[in-house]
């Protein structure tokens, strides 16, 4: 492994546990076991790590929601697995490092993801293909603007604008908001399977 993917992967777990602005340089090449010079020979500050780990762990996103929805039995189960899996790793941040990303960083966030906006687009319409060809959504459905549609509503949600309460977090806010979305682009078959999940969980 290179020093950059062993930077960026220890790096990940440290923010993840700790936080993004309480962790150092210092503290993260005592961990690595390496000099702080080493790491700005790969990285010329800590904003261009941070980047490095945001992109690496988009990567490794793409990859697990292709698993997800290559497993599921019908688009609509996939996307609820998936909602499932994302809360799962939410819980598993720490407080600090959602703080952080929710506050500090989602531009940086935003930025990523604007970067591969393409593969995003590409990704939604499949989705909403295969959910056609299931007859779970409504096949007078115009894919490139419900695809574009879909990328917005994920853009927004990390925006640090998105709305959240007491009650609700800001995945729970998304979550509802892209389930009412896609009730509105469902058959009655598709309304029945959301449903079932939605009440299921």
């Amino acid at each position: 492994m290179s020093n950059r993917q062993r930077i960026i992967e220890t790096a990940a777990e440290m923010f993840r546990t700790y936080g993004v602005r309480a962790v150092t340089m210092d503290m993260l090449a005592n961990q690595l076991r390496i000099s702080k010079r080493t790491i700005y020979e790969v990285f010329r500050d800590k904003d261009e790590m941070l980047m490095g780990v945001v992109k690496w762990m988009a990567e490794k996103q793409k990859v697990l929601i292709a698993e997800i929805f290559e497993g599921s039995e019908n688009v609509i189960e996939g996307i609820f697995r998936l909602f499932e899996v994302m809360n799962e790793h939410y819980q598993r941040m720490s407080p600090a490092f959602r703080f952080d990303i929710e506050h500090y960083y989602s531009d940086m966030m935003v930025k990523v993801m604007e970067s591969d906006s393409q593969s995003g687009l590409k990704n939604n319409e499949l989705m909403i293909s295969r959910g056609i060809d299931e007859d779970l959504f409504r096949k007078d459905l115009d894919i490139e603007i419900t695809s574009r549609c879909l990328y917005e509503i994920i853009m927004t949600a990390n925006k640090k604008d998105f709305p959240s309460s007491q009650d609700k977090s800001r995945q729970e806010v998304f979550r509802d908001f892209y389930i009412n979305y896609l009730r509105g682009i469902s058959t009655a078959r598709g309304l029945k399977i959301i449903n079932y999940y939605d009440n299921k969980e």
